[in-house]
């Protein structure tokens, strides 16, 4: 196991953890030694550390309930989406695609052997 020494709200103490775990161990200390600075700030004083470690603590608490509200949200309207995205792929939409007159087609082609012949004329001319 492994020792390490990690300061909470100005104060020390030794703990362990196992081998290899020791970065989660101080990110961990780090976001309880923020919240318990944050509220030694607030209260302007020493608090007693078993009080400062529970106040902390619950802030924690408090952050990670929102989180986990936010998460559940993200994850609900994820949900919707793949059921929606579910449903078009079993029901795809129609598209109507209109039918063009054939007096337009027959004027496109008059254009189109119009341009043509012009075409053949210039390069003649040329």
């Amino acid at each position: 196991m492994a020792e390490l020494k990690i300061t909470i709200g100005g104060r020390d103490f030794e703990v362990s953890c196992q081998d290899g775990e020791e970065h989660f161990l101080r990110a961990a200390a780090e976001l309880l030694d923020a919240e318990a600075n944050a509220l030694m700030g607030a209260i302007g004083g020493r608090v007693p550390e078993a009080r400062m470690l529970l106040m902390a603590g619950l802030m924690l608490a408090d952050k990670t309930a929102a989180v986990e509200d936010q998460l559940r949200e993200a994850r609900n309207r994820v949900d919707a989406a793949e059921a929606a995205l579910e449903e078009a792929r079993a029901n795809p939409a129609r598209t109507e695609v209109p039918v063009i007159p054939a007096d337009v087609t027959e004027t496109l082609a008059e254009i189109a052997a119009r341009a043509e012949a012009l075409a053949d004329r210039v390069e003649e001319a040329v």
